[in-house]
């Protein structure tokens, strides 16, 4: 069985309820999530050995967050203790022309203050097959991006695969630092992962003819950035999510794989939204998961693309599919007839 490795920050979600917006609230449900840690979910759920290292608070918010991981079959054993709190996130969910919106509580959050020796790369890396981060996790500060770097050569050392979602953040830094610091991180990348405006905004390569408020995303602008990332960082591979936003309620959603000189673009999937976070890690997530299992490119990207699709319709961060559910998608029933 593969082996999956991912590393960043665990958060706990309060939301209102529906689709109330925060002046109404009287009551906030609760989940966690972050990027890595959904996609670590998403390869337990396919059945994938997949381990989650990260710091959380000594208190009961910080062992609930554990809990989570380990009840959907993630190891937790190198989620460390220590620091001061856990990072929160309020999310509004949007509906309709009106878009959701995310406010953020995570300064001094304890894997924010993590830094170089607090984990056991050689140890946790031994028997692995895949390393994955985002570019969430280096923004956090100073000292947990030493410690990013640290794991990126680590996995290097011991020939794990490694693969990044470039994933930028602008509430938590400028796109001139986020290029600064993320090109410390590429020479070790094999995978690279971006979404329609990742490549922009954190490397300045921009897809021509492509008007992403406007939905507007073109193909052969798509191909110039996957090409440029390439040919900048030396990548395997390059995948990059389409999504073209009708509303808040209702997007298309594809996506493309550049390997091996070869264009892939998957099938397009009108979908019609019920929690739209974590729809690109649920992408990450399938896409690590069919690699390794493999599939070739194209059916790669296709499983993918399926498996992200199906997370739209699920509340939380989490993708909670599994295999046969998205090989039905991807054999094109997604009629959503009741199963009995």
């Amino acid at each position: 069985m593969a082996r999956v490795i991912t590393f960043g920050e665990i958060m706990l979600r309060l939301a209102p309820p529906g689709y109330l917006r925060f002046e109404q609230a009287q009551s906030f449900e609760a989940v966690y999530g972050g990027g890595e840690a959904n996609v670590a979910v998403s390869l337990a759920n396919f059945g994938l050995d997949a381990a989650f290292v990260t710091k959380v608070p000594d208190n009961p918010i910080g062992q609930s967050a554990i809990n989570e991981m380990r009840r959907y079959g993630v190891d937790t054993r190198y989620m460390l203790k220590g620091g001061k709190r856990l990072g929160i996130y309020f999310l509004e969910k949007g509906a309709s022309q009106r878009p959701s919106k995310v406010v953020y509580d995570r300064a001094h959050a304890a894997i924010s203050e993590a830094k170089k020796g607090d984990f056991d790369w050689e140890k946790i890396f031994a028997g692995a097959d895949w390393f994955h981060f985002t570019g969430i996790t280096p923004a956090l500060g100073d000292s947990v991006a030493e410690c990013l770097l640290e794991a990126c050569q680590a996995a290097k050392a011991a020939g794990l695969t490694v693969s990044c979602d470039l994933n930028f953040r602008k509430n938590l830094w400028t796109s001139e630092k986020a290029g600064k610091v993320m090109a410390h991180y590429m020479p070790y990348v094999d995978i690279a992962i971006a979404n329609e405006e990742d490549a922009e905004k954190v490397f300045g390569i921009k897809a021509e003819n492509t008007d992403i408020a406007g939905g507007q995303l073109s193909h052969d602008g798509y191909k110039k950035v996957a090409h440029d990332l390439k040919a900048r960082f030396g990548f395997k591979a390059v995948a990059i999510t389409l999504r073209g936003s009708i509303s808040a309620s209702d997007n298309n959603w594809a996506a493309m794989l550049y390997k091996d000189d070869q264009y892939h673009f998957s099938r397009n999937y009108p979908i019609h939204i019920v929690d739209r976070v974590g729809g690109g890690d649920s992408f990450a997530g399938g896409l690590i998961y069919a690699m390794l299992s493999g599939y070739d490119d194209k059916d790669a990207l296709e499983f993918a693309v399926a498996a992200s699709c199906l997370k739209h319709s699920i509340e939380g961060d989490h993708n909670h599919v599994t295999v046969s559910e998205v090989k039905t998608l991807m054999a094109g029933d997604g009629s959503g007839r009741v199963q009995r």
